[in-house]
């Protein structure tokens, strides 16, 4: 059960409106790597663990990314607050409240016009939320890095919202909000690491004949050695090419065991869409080519 305070989890000061700033900070509210993405990752995997640790803290950072979504909202209404109510009352004329929405080229105008100012569920570039966004897939050891890389996307993404802004009201809340994405960072390393196996995820080990097998796939200049292909990590390197491949030791093709009616349909098939390459017709780009060529 969820029961709000009024109160931010962080006080919001912006020094003046822009609408153009509002629209950019949307990617947070309703980006792929924003807080309601977040939020949504984190409770749809808090109700589904079944490790009481791990549980708690999902519903912990699910939550307070929730109040994120509050901050990171608010600073969008109030970035928009002034064109909203000059939009709302046309106080300008329409060419001067034509040239506020567009301003510094940005497509600030699709929230003014559509949304009235509000932070709507859409990234900065118009394209709606999505629960896609969402891909947890039910093993803690996958997930767990999942959310890891996505607190450090995110801080990514505060980063360069931080750089495009002079308020510096705007720039303290997005420190705070990046900040919280290294605390979030660090508590799901700490979760990660607690298990007692980790790597690989699930159950299922590997194939030992290709565990600690690196395939050296893109040769030529540029080929670089290290830690992530050598060394007591891995057993040998593959270079792909007639001599070791497949790696398996087979033929390499693709085969199929078929009943008997499979085969004499596959077989029926093949004959009737066979194609013969002794026959060479005219084309209809024969054609066209034919009717371009100059009269003598």
């Amino acid at each position: 059960m969820f029961n709000h305070n009024k109160r931010l989890q962080y006080t919001v000061r912006v020094s003046e409106t822009n609408p153009a700033l509002a629209n950019l900070l949307l990617e947070q509210f309703g980006g792929p790597q924003g807080e309601l993405a977040a939020a949504m990752r984190y409770f749809t995997q808090a109700l589904a663990e079944e490790d009481a640790g791990r549980k708690d803290m999902l519903l912990d950072i699910a939550t307070e990314e929730l109040s994120h979504l509050e901050v990171i909202g608010s600073l969008v209404a109030m970035l928009n607050r002034g064109a909203k109510g000059r939009l709302a009352e046309a106080i300008d004329s329409e060419a001067e409240l034509f040239r506020s929405l567009q301003g510094a080229g940005n497509d600030s105008h699709v929230t003014q016009v559509l949304f009235g100012g509000g932070p709507a569920l859409i990234n900065s570039a118009g394209v709606p939320f999505s629960g896609a966004y969402v891909d947890s897939i039910g093993e803690p050891t996958a997930d767990l890095r999942s959310n890891i890389a996505a607190e450090a996307r995110a801080k990514i993404v505060y980063e360069r919202l931080i750089h495009v802004t002079e308020d510096p009201g705007v720039k303290d809340a997005l420190t705070f909000l990046m900040t919280r994405e290294i605390a979030h960072q660090k508590s799901f390393e700490k979760a990660l690491y607690s298990m007692d196996k980790s790597f690989p995820p699930g159950k299922l080990p590997g194939d030992p004949q290709f565990t600690d097998v690196y395939v050296n796939a893109s040769r030529g200049e540029g080929d670089t050695t290290g830690p992530w292909c050598e060394g007591k990590d891995f057993s040998k390197v593959i270079v792909p090419d007639d001599d070791n491949l497949p790696v398996d030791g087979g033929d390499g093709l693709a085969s199929v065991t078929l009943a008997g009616k499979e085969k004499q349909a596959v077989e029926a098939f093949a004959v009737r869409g066979a194609s013969d390459p002794a026959r060479d017709p005219i084309t209809g780009a024969d054609l066209g080519t034919l009717q371009q060529e100059p009269k003598e």
